[in-house]
């Protein structure tokens, strides 16, 4: 299994994404690939005194800035750590790519270059959260900021079947974000989306407000890239105010830091769970080959998390699976 890297992608890059890398090899027994400047690389790991296993080094021209036009992966930056990465992708020189960089410049990548799977309309960002009860699929977020009524079904139909394959979840529970859980709530869309659905071959269960989606009553739960990227971002914020507020009580006093004693190994569980860093990144569901978007500030075990999904794509066949639905579904 050889997994593209892109070196130079993120806010850490290249150091964090180089160690990130090779705690993968490490843990998962792959062979990388780390696309980028050679030059750059070599001091990198020179002075962090890195030893690179299982790696080889495609160098690159520049990357991709996140004020750059997302399509300059195709063209102007066609050289670039991601763009260059992109290509060994679609040549299948690796089996799949990962990469912190610029979410536009991944979506347009994963769509012209690796390519779209027949009868997919738009490809999606997913991405795994925690819930109070078990881990959660969010998508999109924030590959397509509106969306037609026939790509949120669409979105419902992949989601259920990375729920089903990576998570082994038996029956997935597939809802549509929306401000009431009543049928004619929602934008003209969304309500056009709800007919849809709700005579879908996946286990569509309504409608689900905001406030429900962290209590985990949906295993899915489907939004345009505008909504979905805001549930996001406001679920990891609220998180990290909430460990950071409950940190705050317990060191307080002296008092308060021995009552922390009594309770840490609970607090730390709590933090495990509702920790992004634990999955890494988000998927894209809906293009030929295996690529996944990692946070843009991962760290090492960040982005080692992110090359996980990776090995879980290629290990559960998840997208011969998606192929073998919307031809079925192309047939009706």
């Amino acid at each position: 299994m050889k997994i593209i890297v892109d070196a130079f992608g993120g806010d850490n890059a290249p150091l964090e994404i180089i160690r990130g890398a090779m705690l993968a090899v490490d843990e998962y027994g792959i062979d990388v690939i780390l696309t980028g400047s050679k030059e750059k690389i070599m001091k990198c790991v020179h002075d962090n005194h890195i030893i690179l296993k299982n790696t080889e080094i495609v160098d690159a021209n520049g990357e991709i800035l996140m004020c750059d036009d997302a399509r300059s992966v195709l063209k102007e930056k066609a050289d670039s750590s991601m763009g260059v990465g992109f290509k060994l992708l679609a040549e299948g020189k690796g089996d799949a790519l990962v990469s912190a960089g610029s979410t536009g410049a991944i979506t347009v990548g994963a769509t012209f270059l690796a390519k779209r799977i027949k009868g997919v309309k738009r490809p999606c960002i997913a991405s795994v959260m925690p819930s109070a009860k078990n881990p959660i699929l969010l998508m999109d977020c924030g590959a397509n900021a509106e969306c037609r009524p026939e790509f949120l079904y669409q979105f419902g139909l992949m989601g259920s079947l990375y729920m089903k394959n990576i998570l082994k979840v038996e029956n997935p529970k597939v809802a549509l974000a929306n401000n009431g859980e009543e049928e004619t709530k929602g934008t003209p869309a969304v309500k056009e989306a709800y007919a849809l659905m709700k005579n879908a071959d996946y286990n569509f269960v309504g409608n689900i407000e905001g406030r429900q989606i962290p209590f985990g009553d949906a295993d899915v739960v489907v939004a345009d890239g505008f909504a979905g990227n805001l549930i996001l971002k406001t679920y990891e914020g609220v998180a990290k105010v909430l460990m950071n507020g409950i940190k705050g009580i317990f060191k307080k006093n002296l008092f308060s830091k021995l009552c922390a004693l009594g309770v840490m190994d609970g607090i730390n569980d709590m933090k495990k769970q509702f920790d992004y860093k634990e999955y890494g990144g988000a998927v894209l569901l809906g293009v030929k080959k295996p690529v996944v978007k990692a946070h843009g500030s991962a760290d090492a075990r960040t982005f080692k998390n992110a090359v996980k999904q990776a090995v879980w794509f290629l290990d559960n066949n998840l997208i011969n699976d998606i192929e073998k639905a919307f031809s079925k579904e192309n047939e009706q």
